[in-house]
């Protein structure tokens, strides 16, 4: 459970930390409208999702498969990687072909939440 928290609580930070980078430095560096928005969509996603990691934190004991849960937070991790991390590179560099890499985050967060309502199923008993 603690490393859960741990995970979360990074993922958080960081969603902070870039969130600011986004709101004090892109202005400066004269990015697009458009390309601050999908930074700014990588952000949302990314502390909505470090936020769905502290929730599995908070109810790993309550569940009933700890290989669901443990998959559920994996899943939305790498879905932070995956989708905001290629919207903050698309967003900084441009490169529109990184927007391929996008979709797979997605798909990654929609797999952790079925995860998690998965080991949701039966409380522990």
């Amino acid at each position: 459970m603690y490393s859960y928290v741990k995970m979360g609580a990074i993922a958080a930070f960081l969603s902070v930390a870039i969130g600011a980078f986004g709101a004090h430095g892109l202005e400066k560096m004269g990015i697009s409208a458009h390309y601050l928005n999908i930074y700014e969509t990588g952000v949302q996603y990314h502390m909505v999702h470090a936020l769905g990691i502290l929730l599995i934190a908070a109810l790993a004991d309550k569940l009933q498969s700890r290989k669901l849960v443990l998959w559920a937070a994996r899943l939305l991790l790498i879905g932070i990687v995956l989708f905001s991390g290629s919207l903050y590179v698309l967003a900084l560099t441009g490169v529109d072909q990184l927007g391929a890499i996008t979709p797979l985050g997605g798909l990654a967060f929609l797999a952790g939440w079925v995860c998690l309502a998965l080991a949701a199923r039966k409380p522990v008993r």
